[in-house]
């Protein structure tokens, strides 16, 4: 049996729509996945010990210390072994942002601490993004924070 190019025509226009609903319920699922990878609910608090100690402010001037507790916060319970994985390269970019504050003021408020919270989970993101974990955090916190001048 041979179709006729008006008849192949006609049955791959009736293909079409058949083809267009595979592909809608494809993506629907495939946001449907996404949404449940974010784990809803899911809040996983991983600490970073011992606590940083590092001197901040400008060379030359007087020392100031900083002693800050981190904990990281996840929304899902996979990033844990990442973060863990890449513990030591975590340490160190936080070390590298303490260190890089000159003013010592700045942290001892709250607008403050809370650029350099934000800072942190940028920089911690960046590292997770860069060693492909597939993996990010949703924030870090201070459980302790003090600045001694």
């Amino acid at each position: 049996m041979t179709l006729k190019p008006k008849h192949l025509l006609l049955a791959l226009l009736m293909t079409l729509p058949l083809a267009s609903i595979t592909y809608a319920q494809e993506d629907e699922e495939a946001e449907k996945e996404e949404l449940q990878e974010e784990e809803p609910g899911i809040t996983d608090y991983i600490a970073m010990d011992p606590p940083f100690v590092t001197h901040v402010g400008e060379p030359g001037t007087k020392l100031t210390y900083l002693k800050a507790a981190v904990t990281i916060r996840a929304s899902r319970e996979t990033t844990r072994p990442a973060v863990e994985a890449h513990m030591p390269r975590l340490r160190h970019e936080l070390v590298m942002l303490f260190g890089e504050q000159a003013d010592t003021d700045r942290l001892s408020g709250n607008e403050g601490q809370q650029a350099l919270r934000e800072e942190a989970a940028s920089r911690i993101n960046a590292v997770l993004e860069e060693q492909q974990t597939g993996e990010s955090i949703t924030g870090v916190l201070f459980t302790e924070f003090v600045v001694q001048k």
